[in-house]
């Protein structure tokens, strides 16, 4: 679909990382952007950075209601919404036998619900306008990957996001629907997940870490900062190109691709040249 003049994109975890960036890249396009995040301060920071028309709407993906919520307020605001990227994302690091019940309520709350509530919100209305529209699910290479230790509900969490996405599509094409769907699979790149418990709810209590937990977190780290790593602004501009051309797939370099392969080569019980 084309990104033109009116064109309106609501954005979730717009207060920082790959969130920000998408808001900074639409509002650039030519877009209006509603931008949504629990952190208030975070994220009216962001939305005055960028040069455009911008709402700012806090935001707990978790809640069902407040996802309706920022559906009436993008609506009433302005008439249509075209673009909806539910990016809102957040991890723990730890064994799973380490992971208490509250870190997977919050994980799974805010990764996979969240995304769960963004298309109930505006799924509906997007049909209704019968116009072109896209939704972009954000998961991650653990969607696709998903056997990384010490990331037990964010893996669960990004693999539910890769199959409602891939559900979603075919619904949709089978009803010929003008509305096309991505979903988002990043690697490597420096995003504000490393520290997630910063908007932790305090009724679940900190996050009580142990050493193999705070190893892999800084592992993921370290390969935040690699050779391979992509910057949230040309994750971003992967977005927008597969916006643009309807592509499903955002896969956001090769390193991931061979990882991919990999697995499925491992599945399959053959080798890559065989």
């Amino acid at each position: 679909m084309d990104l033109t003049e009116g064109s309106v994109a609501v954005v979730t975890g717009g207060a920082s990382g790959i969130g920000a960036a998408l808001g900074h890249g639409f509002a650039a396009a030519g877009c209006s952007v509603v931008l949504a995040d629990v952190d208030r301060a975070a994220l009216e920071s962001v939305a005055d950075a960028i040069e455009g028309e911008v709402l700012a709407v806090v935001t707990d993906v978790s809640v069902a209601a407040d996802l309706v919520r920022l559906a009436d307020t993008a609506f009433d605001n302005f008439g249509a919404v075209h673009v909806v990227c539910n990016n809102a994302g957040v991890s723990t690091f730890n064994p799973v036998v380490a992971q208490t019940l509250d870190d997977w309520h919050w994980v799974l709350g805010v990764n996979l619900w969240g995304v769960v509530h963004g298309v109930h919100a505006f799924l509906p209305r997007l049909l209704a306008q019968g116009q072109p529209a896209h939704i972009v699910n954000t998961s991650s290479l653990a969607g696709l990957v998903s056997g990384l230790p010490s990331l037990g509900p964010y893996n669960v969490s990004k693999v539910g996001v890769v199959a409602l996405s891939e559900t979603l599509r075919m619904e949709l094409d089978m009803a010929g629907s003008p509305v096309g769907v991505s979903v988002l699979c990043p690697g490597s790149t420096p995003t504000g997940i490393l520290d997630s418990e910063r908007n932790r709810p305090a009724a679940l209590g900190t996050e009580t870490r142990v050493a193999d937990g705070d190893m892999m977190r800084d592992a993921v780290r370290a390969g935040f900062e690699g050779p391979g790593a992509r910057t949230a602004t040309e994750v971003a501009d992967d977005v927008l190109d597969a916006v643009r051309n309807d592509r499903f797939w955002i896969i956001t370099s090769e390193e991931m691709r061979d990882l991919v392969s990999s697995r499925f080569y491992e599945i399959d019980g053959s080798t890559p040249h065989g």
